[in-house]
């Protein structure tokens, strides 16, 4: 039997996660999840490609408000909802969407710790930045800040796997965090994921929360930051990309090496779902 073994979101785009023990889930994936995001003054997204301190800024809720703490920086607390700020155009990849700017206190707190000129905005609610319909097919799915699909899913066992093969070279073994999934299955055999079509949770309504999984996640050198310092292991500087080169390169994404697969939302918008849940699943053959 595979479970729902843990959900996360990431408020901000390449920011700290937010582990949660449910969580409600809408046709742009879960609540809150990459609904802010970073950009420079051309409007161009920031990440922890290029900004690896990004992993040490740290979001949480508390009522109305979404609280964020950095290293050597006074708290910062804006509104849970996010303002209405002016509109601006902003480039995700090869998208330009409209995003609402969340104010001058904002941008001056995450400059000064940045140490380059950073806005932070909030994806408008009147936008669509739609799925590529080469993974989607016949399902129309959109996302906010996301690289390009609302969810992105990982089982355990090829976390596992991986480990197993780093272990086996003398590298450290990696947390889940690195690879900043959406939701991480039990249960499954390791990579079983690359092969399964649908996933299937109870909404707790008595209705169904169906997941498509529809693109092999190609993986940047991010998983080599630890999300707890923005740091490369300088003796591993590498890894994991180094050992996943030698059995993940994947012929449908040109050769990148994937690890989880991108996911959307084809059934039960507005259920919820739960770690601990029991998933069901249908293979893609």
């Amino acid at each position: 039997m595979a479970t729902l073994s843990a959900i996360t979101i990431y408020p901000i785009k390449s920011c700290g996660g937010i582990a949660l023990a449910q969580v409600d889930i809408g046709p742009l994936g879960l609540a809150r999840d990459r609904h802010w995001m970073l950009a420079d003054a051309h409007g161009q997204f920031l990440t922890q490609r290029t900004h690896p301190e990004m992993a040490c800024i740290t979001p949480r809720f508390e009522a109305d408000a979404l609280v964020l703490s950095a290293p050597g920086m006074p708290e910062l607390r804006l509104a849970a909802g996010g303002q209405d700020g002016a509109a601006v155009r902003v480039q995700v990849w090869k998208d330009t969407v409209t995003a609402l700017d969340q104010g001058e206190e904002a941008g001056a707190w995450f400059t000064g710790f940045l140490k380059t000129p950073a806005r932070l905005v909030r994806f408008s609610p009147a936008e669509e930045r739609v799925c590529n319909p080469r993974w989607t097919g016949e399902h129309h799915a959109a996302t906010q800040f996301s690289d390009g699909y609302p969810l992105l899913v990982i089982g355990q066992s090829s976390l596992d796997d991986l480990n197993a093969r780093l272990a086996a070279k003398g590298a450290p073994a990696l947390p889940m965090n690195r690879f900043r999934p959406n939701l991480v299955i039990d249960g499954l055999e390791a990579y079983e994921e690359d092969f399964v079509d649908t996933i299937s949770l109870d909404d707790g309504a008595g209705g169904e929360v169906l997941l498509k999984l529809v693109k092999p996640c190609a993986r940047c050198p991010v998983p080599g930051i630890d999300q707890a310092t923005g740091r490369t292991d300088a003796q591993w500087p590498n890894e994991p990309l180094d050992t996943l080169a030698a059995y993940r390169a994947n012929p449908r994404v040109d050769g990148g090496l994937t690890f989880g697969q991108n996911a959307i939302v084809i059934g039960g918008q507005g259920g919820q779902i739960r770690v601990g849940q029991a998933c069901g699943w249908e293979l893609n053959f």
